[in-house]
């Protein structure tokens, strides 16, 4: 039976690690769908309207929001700006709510 044995490091020829690159992982890439493939694909298969079966989702996708109404532009935030005004709602809160405890 052979035993491993642990090599010397003298042994070991020191590999320059910084000059490898792993190769990526292959990972195949499907078509990402829209809104509107989803909303057409959820009234066209009852399948989609029931979760594991037994949940039935019929009432969920009647009141589901359209994509238009879903759509917001974008807009930038600015750090300074959105830490003063939360906080300035933050006190006149708790200004209303002293006044409300001295009534």
């Amino acid at each position: 039976a052979d035993i491993p044995v642990i090599p010397d490091l003298e042994e070991v020829q020191e590999e320059d690690l910084a000059m490898q690159v792993a190769a990526p992982p292959s990972v195949q890439v499907n078509r990402v769908l829209t809104y509107y493939d989803l909303d057409k694909d959820l009234m066209k298969y009852a399948a989609l309207q029931t979760l594991d079966g037994e949940v039935d989702l019929k009432l969920l996708t009647k009141v589901l929001a359209p994509e238009h109404e879903l759509r917001e532009d974008d807009v930038s935030w600015d750090w300074d700006h959105l830490f003063t005004e939360v906080s300035s709602e933050l006190v006149t809160e708790w200004d209303l709510g002293q006044s409300e405890r001295e009534d």
